[in-house]
């Protein structure tokens, strides 16, 4: 219940605030074959604190983990938030994880119930139930089972209806906002991931505070929710900031529904990693493509007068009205087919995107505003307004919160949005947050004069060639990964004498690139190795190493067979590079770039 006459300090008290103020309006949104379902804020509030109830009845402990193993649905919100109220610790496993960092999960939070969503979640959490008899209770969300042990989601509503609300008012009014309300397991890139601790302090600030105030998003806003709920990033947009708004959640069970959920639901913000990004921009190339001349003359004009707008937005001054016409009468179809017509603010974060696609959406209305944060920041730390951006920077502080540059360029932030530590692990807390309070993000970037942050690199992932020289990958992987065809570039080099590449090519281009340059290639296998696709890359990269110093440009390279994949685990569930994955998995490829240029 929250506290009379106060501003809500735990979550729990901000979901009773925001399901009396927004009662009726829709707070969950699901897709089935008749259309959209919906569940109201009053009706979301009551299934949370039944199943709360229900875990209490359960044996869940204060303070104890809660793993959430499922994909994008209503029940992975409601879970959440009902171990947060029964006191316990949430936490979300990918949906791509192995048995045995479902293991690592389960087994690090201490957790005595999990959530599997279907059947194949379901085998991976009573495998590692054979190894972590602690986990009592798998609640299965879909279907039924006759396993001992696993109850379904309707049943363990149904014991927190037995139980009432008795008990359950007591946790809730023991929480504190510096307790420890949910843990996100960081992705790892590197080494094991490792449990990020963060309060209800940290997240009410965050959204509410933060991110709520800036947008001005209200209760009519709509949003999808699409991207790992285990990632902070989808956890503030999907559970933490409709909760401050009253704004209603359509959960999109996987990537590959997508396109048609954004036409069907229009959002009014949307959050896109650079991947998706970059898939929807291959999207509208192809169809722009096929586009007869003379509309192709006009999409290409009303594309210039809304680049020319952004650049002019950005020093402060109005867009002409030639861009106003050129944005009703043409760019708003553009934005329609992909279901953004309606999207006042366009996000992107987690990696680094390339400024091909920033200016491609740009040229389209459509100003893709970088975000920059980390878990171990409740996901925030600098952001981008649509009054205040700079294309290619990642915006300037949240309000509230202090970041400087320490003398080797790493970005170091202070302020509530920071974590309260690393579960059981006070050496790695001790190694990331220093004795004044500053979080070290292991990230190096520059300020602009105006306070404008720009990320450069990854600190641990800086390559010393063998002379000493310093290379940051992640700019010149930019400039590669805009080369027609090319899907991913990894640069290699570290104690080397020069800077090699591997490189992965685009099956969505392939044919595209095969037909550029008279390949007889139709596969990524064939691409791989024909020698008219080589040629065109290595005058490709000639060009990019035009714009790098002599001891930064890439003198070799190997084309892979294939992509990468999560499934394949060059690529973390939110899409980011396991660079230490791929140098150790295509060792030999390395090996062969230095070999055959020292043969």
């Amino acid at each position: 219940m929250t506290r009379a006459g106060s501003v809500p300090l735990t979550v729990s008290e901000q979901l009773e605030r925001t399901a009396r103020e927004h009662a009726a309006e829709p707070a969950l949104a699901w897709r089935t074959p008749a259309g959209w379902e919906t569940t109201s804020w009053a009706g979301y509030r009551d299934l949370v604190f039944r199943a709360a109830a229900g875990f209490v009845r359960l044996g869940v402990e204060p303070g104890t983990g809660v793993a959430i193993h499922a994909a994008n649905r209503p029940e992975w919100a409601i879970a959440d938030f009902a171990a947060i109220a029964a006191g316990a610790v949430p936490t979300g496993i990918f949906v791509t994880s192995s048995v045995e960092q479902c293991r690592y999960v389960v087994d690090h939070v201490e957790s005595r119930v999990a959530i599997a969503d279907g059947p194949e979640a379901l085998a991976k959490l009573l495998a590692v139930r054979a190894e972590v008899p602690r986990l009592a209770t798998i609640v299965l969300v879909e279907g039924e089972s006759d396993a001992p042990g696993v109850l379904s989601w309707r049943r363990l509503l149904a014991l927190g209806a037995e139980a009432g609300e008795g008990e359950l008012r007591g946790r809730l009014a023991a929480q504190r906002p510096q307790d420890v309300a949910t843990l996100i397991y960081t992705s790892g890139t590197t080494g094991t991931a490792k449990g990020v601790e963060l309060t209800h302090a940290n997240l009410l600030f965050t959204a509410g505070r933060a991110v709520l105030l800036a947008h001005r998003l209200g209760h009519r806003e709509r949003q999808l929710s699409y991207l790992p709920l285990a990632h902070i990033a989808e956890q503030n947009l999907a559970l933490h900031l409709p909760l401050q708004s009253g704004a209603c959640v359509h959960f999109v069970p996987s990537l590959e529904k997508l396109h048609e959920a954004l036409v069907e639901v229009r959002p009014t913000h949307f959050f896109g990693v650079p991947r998706v990004w970059e898939k929807l921009q291959a999207a509208v190339e192809q169809a722009l493509a096929a586009a007869p001349p003379l509309r192709a003359q006009l999409l290409a004009w009303a594309r210039r007068r809304a680049l020319a707008a952004g650049e002019a937005r950005q020093r402060g001054h109005l867009a002409d009205l030639g861009f106003t016409l050129a944005d009703r009468v043409v760019l708003a179809k553009v934005r329609a087919r992909l279901g953004l017509d309606r999207a006042g603010f366009c996000a992107s974060a987690a990696a680094p995107i390339s400024r091909a696609t920033l200016d491609f959406f740009f040229s389209l209305g459509l100003p893709l505003l970088e975000v920059y944060g980390l878990s171990e920041t409740t996901g925030v730390i600098t952001v981008s307004w649509p009054h205040d951006y700079r294309i290619g920077r990642v915006g300037r502080p949240l309000d509230g919160v202090e970041m400087r540059l320490a003398e080797d360029g790493e970005i170091l932030a202070r302020g509530p949005n920071v974590f309260r530590g690393y579960r059981r692990d006070p050496a790695a807390t001790r190694d990331a947050i220093d004795a004044d309070g500053w979080f070290h993000t292991g990230d190096v970037g520059t300020v602009d004069a105006d306070g404008f942050l720009a990320i450069t690199d990854r600190k641990k992932e800086l390559l010393v060639t063998s002379g000493g020289k310093k290379v940051a990958p992640a700019p010149i992987e930019k400039r590669l990964q805009q080369i027609l065809g090319v899907g991913h570039a990894v640069l290699v080099g570290d104690r080397r004498h020069f800077v090699g590449a591997l490189l992965t090519l685009d099956a969505a281009a392939v044919l595209t690139l095969a037909g550029r340059v008279g390949s007889a290639a139709r596969t990524l296998a064939e691409a791989s190795c024909c020698p008219r696709i080589r040629a065109f890359l290595d005058r490709e990269i000639a060009r990019v190493n035009e714009a790098l110093a002599r001891f930064e440009s890439v003198r070799a390279f190997r084309i892979l067979a294939a992509e990468f994949s999560i499934p394949s685990g060059e690529l973390t569930p939110t899409l980011k590079l396991k660079r230490r994955v791929v140098y150790e998995k295509f060792a030999g490829e390395i090996e062969a770039i230095y070999s055959a240029a020292d043969g």
